[in-house]
This record gives C-alpha cells, sequence and structure tokens, in this order.
C-alpha cells in the first residue's frame, strides 16, 4: 500500500513499554540547526545550481523525450510499410486497451474517481486486458466487468471507514502475525464475488479478455500473478472462495495486515501457501492481451504495435516532504514508504521501456504533485476519500488527464545533485504544506531573497 505509514511510531512506543527498555526506541539529539522539512521548505527544491546544471545537460530530459518519441514514430512506420509489402494494403490492429492498476490503499478513491469520470466522459474501453495489485485488485474486477459496475466502485470508495476495512489490535499485534483484522474487508469481497458476478468474469473470458491480479508467496518470496477469469470460468468446488481469497490476499500488507492461506496441490501432495501484498514485489505490472493457441505462430497476430497501454496510479510519482521524528521503529516505517514510491517509479519506467520497444502507446495517471493529502493511505475517511475520488474525476475530465513520459523527465523530477552543502532555493514544483508530528501542519516557506542573490530563511526552528 501506498503512502505514509501511520501506524508504525505508535507500535514502537508501545513496544518500548511493553519490553522496558528505551535502547531500540531512544529519541535522537536535536539537531544544531531546523532541518529544512521543520521550517517549511522541500529538499526537492534546495538546490547547488553548478552541479545540478552539469547533471541536466548531460542526461537531457528533453532530449530524451523526443527521441523516445521519434523511435515510436518510425517503428510505427516500418510495420505499415510492411503490411502494405504484405498485403498490398495496410494491415489495421484491432484497438487492444490495456489497464494497469497500482496499490495505494485508500488512495484508490482517486483510482475509483478516475475511471467513473471516464465512464462519464463517454470514452472508456472495454478493456481487453486488466491488471490490479493490492487496492488496484479491489478495483480491477468491477472494471473489467464495465461500468454498470460503476455505482459499486463508487460507494466502496466514498462511504466505507476504516471499520468497514479492518480492526486495529496494537497491542495483540505485538505477539502475532498483524496489527488488525480484515474480517470486514474479506466480508465485502465475498458478498461481491456473486454468483452473477462468477458468469459475469467467466463470460469475459471465454471472450478472450483476462483480468489478473498479484499477489506474493510470502515463504517463497515470489511474486504469483493469478487469472481471475479463469478460475470464474472453471467454477469447481471452492473456486468462488479462492478468488475471494486471492483479491484479500492481494491487499494484505505484510505485518499490518494478516496473510491468507491457499492451499495448493503440489504432485498429489497437498500444501498451504501464504499470499500477502502484491505491492511487496511489484508495485502494479503488465500483461499483454490473449492471443488463440492456433494463431501464436502468427508474427502479426501476437505485434502489439499501436496496443493502448494505461496506468492509473493510486498515489503521487513523488512522496509528499514530511517531518520524522527520530525513533527507529517510525523512522524504519517512513523510509518504507520511500523505497515502495521508488519501486512504482521503476516499474513505471520499466513498462515504458517496454512499450517504445513494442509500439504500444503509454498513458500514466496519478496524483497531482500539487494535490493537498489530509490523510494516510491506511486510513478509509469517507471525507478525505470523497475529496481523491472529486479529484480523478476533476483530472480524467480536463485537457491533459495523461503524461505519456515515465517518471524522471518531467519538469522538477531530475534528481538532485551537489558538489557540496552550500545550496541555494529554485522551486521545481508545487508549495504545499508538511506534516509534522502529532498532526501539525508546517506552511511552505517562501525563502527571503537577499541583495547578492542568495536565498536564505529564517534560522528559527518551527518545531523543536
Amino acid at each position: 500500500m501506498h503512502g505514509r505509514i501511520c501506524p508504525w511510531h505508535w507500535v514502537a512506543l508501545a513496544f518500548c513499554f511493553l519490553v522496558g527498555t528505551t535502547s531500540g526506541c531512544r529519541i535522537a539529539k536535536p539537531t544544531a540547526y531546523p532541518t529544512p522539512a521543520q521550517v517549511g521548505l522541500n529538499t526537492r527544491d534546495l538546490i547547488d545550481p553548478d552541479a545540478q546544471e552539469e547533471a541536466e545537460e548531460l542526461t537531457p530530459s528533453k532530449q530524451l523525450a523526443s527521441a523516445a518519441e521519434r523511435l515510436r514514430k518510425e517503428r510505427q512506420l516500418k510495420l505499415s510499410e510492411q503490411s502494405q509489402n504484405e498485403g498490398g494494403a495496410t494491415a489495421k490492429q484491432p484497438d487492444r486497451n490495456i489497464l494497469c492498476l497500482s496499490g495505494g490503499g485508500s488512495y484508490g478513491a482517486y483510482t475509483a474517481g478516475f475511471l467513473i469520470g471516464w465512464s462519464e466522459r463517454g470514452d472508456r474501453p472495454y478493456f481487453d486486458v486488466v491488471t490490479g495489485i493490492s487496492t488496484g485488485a479491489l478495483i480491477a474486477p468491477l472494471v473489467f466487468l464495465g461500468p454498470k459496475y460503476d455505482k459499486q466502485l463508487k460507494q466502496l470508495y466514498t462511504t466505507v471507514e476504516t471499520k468497514d476495512i479492518y480492526k486495529a489490535h496494537w497491542l495483540w499485534g505485538l505477539f502475532d502475525e498483524s496489527y488488525a483484522d480484515t474480517s470486514p474487508l474479506a466480508g465485502r469481497i465475498n458478498a461481491f464475488v456473486s454468483a452473477t458476478v462468477m458468469q459475469d468474469l467467466a463470460a469475459a473470458h471465454r471472450s478472450g479478455r483476462r483480468l489478473y491480479i498479484g499477489t506474493t508467496e510470502e515463504e517463497g518470496k515470489q511474486f504469483v500473478i493469478w487469472d481471475i477469469g479463469a478460475i470464474a470460468e472453471r467454477n469447481g468446488p471452492g473456486d468462488r472462495e479462492l478468488i475471494v481469497k486471492v483479491m484479500l490476499a492481494s491487499s494484505a500488507a505484510p505485518g499490518y495486515f494478516p496473510a491468507v492461506p491457499i492451499d495448493i496441490e503440489v504432485d498429489g501432495v497437498r500444501h498451504t501457501e501464504r499470499h500477502v501484498d502484491g505491492g511487496v514485489s511489484q508495485a502494479l505490472f503488465f500483461r499483454p492481451p490473449y492471443v488463440a493457441p492456433e494463431d501464436r505462430s502468427n508474427v502479426a497476430a501476437r505485434d502489439l504495435a499501436g496496443a493502448k497501454v494505461y496506468v492509473i496510479v493510486a498515489g503521487k510519482l513523488y512522496a509528499d516532504p514530511e517531518v520524522i521524528r527520530p525513533w527507529s521503529l517510525n523512522s524504519a516505517g517512513k523510509n518504507v514508504s520511500t523505497l515502495i514510491y521508488a519501486q512504482g517509479r521503476g516499474d513505471l519506467q520499466r513498462l515504458y521501456t517496454i512499450c517504445l520497444l513494442t509500439g504500444m502507446d503509454y498513458f500514466v495517471s496519478a496524483i497531482p504533485a500539487e494535490y493537498e493529502m489530509t490523510a494516510s493511505s491506511a486510513d478509509f475517511t469517507p471525507v478525505a476519500m470523497t475529496a481523491l475520488f472529486e479529484e480523478g474525476r476533476r483530472v480524467v475530465a480536463s485537457t491533459k488527464p495523461w503524461r505519456t513520459l515515465p517518471p524522471g523527465i518531467g519538469t522538477g523530477e531530475s534528481t538532485l545533485a551537489r558538489q557540496g552543502p552550500k545550496l541555494t532555493y529554485r522551486p521545481r514544483g508545487p508549495l504545499l504544506p508538511i506534516t509534522g508530528p502529532k498532526g501539525v501542519i508546517i506552511p511552505p516557506q517562501f525563502p527571503i531573497t537577499t541583495r547578492d542573490g542568495i536565498n536564505s530563511v529564517s534560522p528559527e526552528p518551527i518545531i523543536k
């Protein structure tokens, strides 16, 4: 699940009191000066001009973007000429649309709003392939089956509360495998996967469309992709329950939510695997459209050129800054969150490369950087989720609902480069409030420009 991992600092405190030691939870000594976040500055905007200029000249984003577009057009032209030479006329591939949905907890409200707004716009396709992880695994079946399930999608991401998803048991969790009981979510998934839904999934699968959900087998540490339509079409004993388990497992953040046991049979011998959040392995994943076995030797039938890959990220591409109180477990949790964001960007960059090499068109939407987040991805509150839902609807109705380049190419997304500690302030993105401990909100600070052009801020710390 993307976003800030809010419960960790409470877990750390409880651990300290229960064990009776502060050796692992000692609060670090205050720094000599305030950190940038403590005075409302985003490190993204603190630049070493010489080092940054050199780095960006050596890896010019505009040149990379134009080269990528040139390669895409050259491939399309080559394929068109090849088709004309072979058949005397251009053979047009049918429209193929693939949708990839990321994890993100309650931030899935943005994804839901975007998809429903797309339906309202009137041009949302029936996707040939839908893939989902974590919160995306809950959304994927609903969008795969089409707009007739939009009402249920909206209800799921605008009316539910945390208690409808899980029950937290912090002290119990110190001695058990997780800190939350997900039986409320399991009940909701079980109610959704009805006989009608099974029939609809099976019919879509028979038509050649595919729905995939990703989980992680916890002990083997392997990413597993489940073909949900194939399970629904088989519809044997236990298959409906298997789909429920897969959807629940894909949303089970390990340590926070319990693993989901799934029974398997290996050469006649039964075993039980432990499946958790697919986001542990990948933030999102891609699968190509289905090709019938009798057509798989046909190069043209398997060619992906012209297919459209849409990715909706339930979160921002880059995490917002926040003040971190230096407790050991709290710091660990926040840095895991940073790692998750980086993994998501890496998956998007890898998918962009696949699209570039195969001639597929690449479209990505994520929560805009300028959107002010008001809750953690682990908090399911109708007010915050409804606001995110409406933001998704707003974005898809805008003139530029998609970005067509991977993370790292956009304005202000280049990696910071430094030759030393003397920096200057150069805004490279939106100015947003910064979250401090205990919900304290620190307003963004505008540096004071001195006569010699050097930017500075008040040295007085806002949070001590």
